[in-house]
């Protein structure tokens, strides 16, 4: 299930070639997700647009070649001034105004391209894990090495025309694998080998020829220089795809903001979406004033106060979740509790009379995935968690928001998987505001005893 469905789609029609538009959300201003290499379709900003359309207005679009924009059958038709082209015909199809962009790959360089020759549309820019046209690639990624033949196809000698075009599915699943070379990446690579799949290599090979016609704009270390608004870059030391050194010689002559994320491969959008969001979302707070929402301090005479994740699935946790909360009212009398929750837990929840975080509104339903993945008689419960990452990473995005706005002394959450998967991958975002201590329970289904606080330990000091 998606966690958010577009408010507007549309075709922009250039020379013939239709290119497929998506635009969600009504905030201000407007952010586009530039498309990286047609190997992949809009979709590979999943973990990103469902979160930020909550506050702002996102465009995204297929690249030519892949979803569902059109596949030319000529090289000419995807070279890159084709694709600014492109950019430019749905930023007015769609009004974009003066936009942030959000660039992937060879996204992120189509990003470059627009801030730098045509500076009024472009307020900020993004690039993660960017392709550039200076400084030197992999060898194996050059269109030389596309083009020669080759004695036998192991490993990188998969990148090339004769392999696209005989063996396209072996060449993806090799491909893939290189984008994300971190650990546990298996819902990522399985993801990505379905989008490959959805072109062929027949189309991708032109969209490699094509390189090879000279641009008819400025690609020269001058254009990098003509850049004005702020740029943050993010990129993996460990990207076989686009090399971490190129990108920081980029970052250079642009003065942008350049985060390295260790042991990161090609797409860290995907492999480490909380830690990129955060990161974004810092960003454009420091240079626009227009961030998440940030908490503001209390006074220390206020009373205490938590922030109580109750799981969705099944009722039985918000009863279990209601009689902890009566319990640690008693230990300490005017406790305020704000319940971060889904339908149908609210409505018992606000039948009990108690608060709901006005932000329970924005999290996508959870019950409703696992009911859509429910058969007959039937529930593969692991593979249905696996395919909630969508959702998963938005509401965790959402209690982020919650918790850093909100100066809490206690957070609980009751089978809140994501919580735990991304703390885990990311401890530093799990952090208190400055003077609060910030107690985290985990509560997990299997429970047969009531929960006692240690003899020692305080939770509200």
């Amino acid at each position: 299930m998606r966690a958010k469905l577009p408010v507007k789609d549309g075709y922009v029609d250039r020379d013939g070639v239709k290119i497929s538009y998506e635009v969600y959300g009504e905030g201000h201003p407007t952010i586009m997700f530039l498309p990286p290499w047609s190997i992949v379709h809009s979709r590979v900003y999943k973990a990103q647009i469902p979160y930020f359309s909550e506050r702002f207005r996102c465009i995204a679009f297929d690249g030519r070649g892949n979803g569902r924009s059109d596949r030319p059958t000529d090289a000419d038709a995807y070279t890159l001034d084709n694709y600014v082209a492109d950019a430019l015909a749905v930023m007015d199809a769609a009004d974009a105004g003066r936009t942030i962009l959000i660039g992937l790959s060879s996204g992120g360089a189509l990003a470059c391209i627009l801030a730098a020759h045509y500076p009024d549309r472009v307020g900020a820019a993004v690039l993660v894990a960017s392709s550039a046209s200076i400084g030197a690639s992999y060898p194996y990624m050059t269109p030389q090495h596309f083009m020669t033949q080759q004695a036998q196809f192991d490993g990188w000698n998969k990148y090339n025309r004769e392999y696209w075009l005989t063996n396209y599915p072996d060449f993806v699943e090799h491909f893939v694998g290189q984008i994300f070379t971190e650990p546990h990446s298996t819902r990522q690579v399985e993801e990505a080998v379905s989008w490959a799949n959805d072109t062929t290599g027949a189309v991708l090979v032109k969209t490699v020829e094509a390189r090879l016609v000279p641009p008819g704009i400025d690609m020269s270390e001058a254009m990098y220089r003509k850049i004005e608004c702020p740029v943050l870059m993010m990129h993996g030391d460990n990207d076989q795809i686009q090399p971490h050194d190129r990108a920081q010689s980029v970052a250079a002559l642009i003065g942008a903001e350049f985060v390295t994320l260790p042991g990161g491969g090609h797409n860290p959008l995907a492999r480490f979406p909380g830690k990129c969001n955060t990161l974004i979302d810092n960003f454009l707070d420091r240079t626009l004033g227009i961030g998440a929402p940030r908490w503001r301090p209390i006074r220390s005479a206020a009373p205490k106060r938590a922030l109580y994740v109750s799981s969705p699935i099944g009722l039985g946790h918000a009863r279990r979740d209601l009689a902890i909360a009566r319990e640690l009212r008693a230990l300490k009398p005017g406790l305020q509790i704000d319940w971060l929750a889904q339908d149908p837990v609210t409505r018992l929840l606000e039948a009990e009379g108690e608060r709901i975080h006005p932000l329970s509104a924005r999290l996508a339903s959870e019950s409703r995935h696992i009911e859509s993945e429910a058969g007959e008689h039937e529930l593969h419960a692991f593979q249905a968690i696996r395919r909630m990452d969508e959702v998963l990473i938005l509401n965790f995005m959402i209690f982020q928001n919650a918790v850093e706005q909100g100066g809490y002394d206690l957070v609980i959450g009751d089978e809140a998987w994501d919580i735990d998967h991304y703390w885990h991958e990311h401890p530093e975002l799990k952090k208190a505001p400055p003077r609060c201590l910030a107690w985290v329970v985990t509560i997990s289904s299997c429970l047969a005893e009531p929960l006692q606080p240690p003899a020692d330990v305080s939770l509200f000091g």
